[in-house]
């Protein structure tokens, strides 16, 4: 689990497929490595890895066939930025939000625009993401904890402060930019409550239904 406050800004160091998948080796920048030991995991740019190589500088990870599909790992290149976060303990703060590092989509950045000090973005979720995506909800942008401002449909908007702006990737951000995206796990997780007995059913989507609100009493017949 995380939180979405990034600690570090790394880079991609090297990138070896490997028959369907990838390792990926990373410069772990700023991100203090004297704690990390082998299985740890750590949050690249959202995404939750497993380290199997470490060094003072850096780590490796090996990356499935399954995450290069649903996340931007696969489209990223040598030195490219990548937002990193070790996984939280006990006594971390929880500055952000829950985290579980399990990317749901990818989105696309649509507009930028200044706002005083702070830049606002427009971003573009898949269509079967809207629905966990609210207004003042928290959702994770490669890895990066935010809230969200307005909603339209499956677009959202986010206002990020000079902090954030220096401390992540984010900065780089322009139309037409893709981004790992996570929903919140309470969203995520109500919404497979709700089927309840019907969940356990060969075929079922998990998706909700205007049949099962109803059957549940939030909605009129």
């Amino acid at each position: 689990m995380f939180t979405g406050i990034i600690q570090a800004v790394g880079s991609i160091a090297s990138l070896q497929p490997q028959g369907g998948d990838m390792r990926l080796a990373i410069d772990a920048g700023k991100l203090a490595m004297a704690d990390v030991m082998l299985g740890d995991s750590i949050a690249v740019s959202g995404v939750c890895l497993t380290v199997i190589e470490k060094s003072d500088s850096g780590f490796c990870a090996d990356v499935s066939g399954e995450t290069l599909r649903r996340t931007i790992i696969g489209s990223l290149a040598v030195h490219d930025a990548v937002n990193l976060e070790k996984a939280l303990t006990l006594e971390t703060r929880l500055g952000g939000h829950l985290v579980s590092g399990h990317v749901d989509g990818i989105g696309t950045v649509t507009a930028r625009r200044e706002d005083s000090r702070s830049i606002q973005f427009t971003l573009q979720a898949p269509a079967e993401l809207a629905r966990y995506i609210a207004e003042k909800g928290s959702i994770c942008v490669d890895g990066v904890s935010l809230t969200v401002n307005a909603v339209d449909g499956a677009a959202f908007e986010l206002n990020i402060v000079p902090h954030t702006l220096t401390e992540t990737t984010m900065h780089a951000y322009q139309a037409g930019w893709r981004v790992n995206l996570e929903v919140d796990l309470v969203a995520r997780y109500l919404e497979r409550l709700l089927l309840g007995d019907k969940a356990a059913q060969t075929g079922s989507s998990g998706k909700i239904s205007r049949e099962l609100l109803e059957s549940c009493g939030f909605a009129g017949k």
